[in-house]
């Protein structure tokens, strides 16, 4: 017999968007079922993303740091070869995961959501069955907030399966493969590969690009670039992947020609779409802004009172962005006069180094002759020279309005400047100018002070330069 569920509030998916939704909704009073559909409470970026991609490449660069200090030895350090476990590694990254997914789980109870575990079916905009391991809920709402995130992209030549790994194949590796080819010069192969490189593997990237990371600037990207040179990585741009068999990948080169590439797996990473098939969709009468779901400032769909969040609703696809439209949502709903229209939304690369960039880049303002650019190298940064972080061309740039000095970007390259990625959206969504910067007193000795030169910098009067 099919259970029946009312509620005030529907959210679909649980990920990092359909969660804070649900907290918020409960904190609102709201009552609120959150469907999980199964990739388990967190959603992508908790338990196949995010969090173990950043605890996958945290325990390699503490391997890389043993493996830097055996032989000749580093900063006085001498220690004898590291070796690494894999599969002890994936326990203990297994294990941030459930600690997170205890927290979120707790989160949700104490907000009194409902939380259901299954996969939904719609069957019209606020009406869905739930396939549950006890048997089928039908469930109605008043409210629907759509939050099914996204998929890694499969290519038809290179489809998933065996040693053709997607992400989620790559962050549960039992060992680290001897030879390693990554298909896609984006920040998530590009993570990856850096990571397996520090644990000892061969790594070779295809891009079909002329450069990696082609969404951002060159002299973002040329740290990077640098390090893969300089670590014996292979790099192929301009060149196309082909099939895959007995061990060998074909590829295109830039020039036409083709070749092979030995490899033990094969991550694809060629980037992820929208997850919009399975569940009913096309039963809701939603528009559609190609394969995204379309919404208006305030996360609504064009059916009254379906709401859309997260990845579902196109680029960025970035877990904080549907985190905070969850909570405009939310609060919407509880009857608050919210919109969501963020000044800029920071994103980062956790490569070696870390690439971050929030609000307007060079190649936006190019042949304007209205802004002000400056950089400010953190060679010349007193705490980046003492932590190693000095010497690998990283720097942070800051792009401001000549007339009037408001902030339009920041952009920075370099060891754990992920870290000050919070600061630059925080200028910019203040509204800040360059004398807000500048007339900060920035702590000494920290990574940060780079943000204040760079804005000194820019006013014509930069200290350290």
């Amino acid at each position: 017999m099919t259970q029946t569920l009312k509620t005030k509030v529907l959210i679909i998916g649980a990920g990092t968007g359909g969660y804070v939704a649900g907290i918020r909704c409960g904190q609102l009073g709201l009552d609120t079922v959150l469907v999980d559909g199964g990739d388990g409470l967190g959603g992508t970026c908790l338990n196949v993303g995010c969090i173990p991609s950043k605890a996958i490449i945290h325990a390699a660069g503490k391997y890389e740091t043993v493996a830097k200090a055996a032989g000749d030895g580093t900063l006085g350090i001498t220690a004898s070869a590291p070796a690494i476990d894999l599969s002890k590694t994936v326990a203990w990254k297994d294990g941030v995961v459930r600690k997170l997914n205890a927290g979120v789980a707790a989160l949700l109870k104490k907000a009194k959501v409902k939380v259901v575990k299954g996969w939904a079916e719609f069957s019209d905009a606020k009406t869905c069955k739930v396939k549950t391991d006890d048997g089928d809920i039908r469930i109605t709402a008043e409210h629907v907030i759509l939050a099914t995130g996204s998929e890694p992209v499969e290519l038809p030549f290179l489809p998933f399966g065996g040693d053709v790994i997607s992400s989620t194949e790559a962050l549960s590796l039992p060992e680290v493969p001897k030879k390693l080819v990554v298909v896609g010069g984006g920040y998530i192969g590009l993570e990856l590969g850096i990571a397996f490189r520090k644990l000892g593997a061969e790594v070779a990237i295809v891009e079909m690009a002329e450069r990696i990371l082609p969404l951002y600037d060159k002299a973002l990207t040329d740290p990077v670039a640098k390090w893969l040179e300089k670590h014996g990585v292979q790099l192929l741009l301009g060149a196309r992947a082909g099939g895959f068999g007995d061990g060998k990948l074909n590829v295109t080169d830039k020039d036409g020609a083709p070749m092979q590439l030995d490899a033990d797996k094969v991550l694809v990473t060629v980037g992820r779409r929208a997850r919009t098939k399975g569940w009913g969709l096309e039963n809701m009468g939603v528009a559609m802004n190609g394969p995204f779901v379309k919404i208006d400032e305030r996360c609504a769909t064009s059916m009254k009172n379906v709401w859309a969040i997260g990845d579902l609703t196109g680029e960025p696809m970035l877990a904080h962005k549907g985190s905070a439209q969850g909570e405009v949502v939310a609060e919407i709903i509880a009857g608050h006069d919210r919109v969501f229209d963020p000044a800029a939304i920071a994103a980062v690369c956790f490569t070696e180094p870390e690439i971050v960039s929030a609000g307007l880049g060079v190649d936006d303002v190019k042949g304007r002759d209205d802004v002000i650019q400056a950089v400010f190298p953190f060679a010349a940064i007193g705490r980046a020279l003492a932590i190693e972080a000095g010497e690998d061309g990283g720097f942070v740039r800051v792009i401001a309005s000549k007339t009037d000095h408001r902030i339009l970007g920041v952009q920075a390259v370099g060891q754990h400047v992920s870290e000050l990625s919070n600061s630059f959206a925080q200028m910019l969504e203040m509204g800040a100018v360059l004398e807000d910067v500048a007339g900060t007193i920035h702590v000494h000795p920290t990574l940060g002070e780079a943000f204040h030169e760079a804005s000194l910098r820019a006013l014509g009067h930069a200290i350290h330069i």
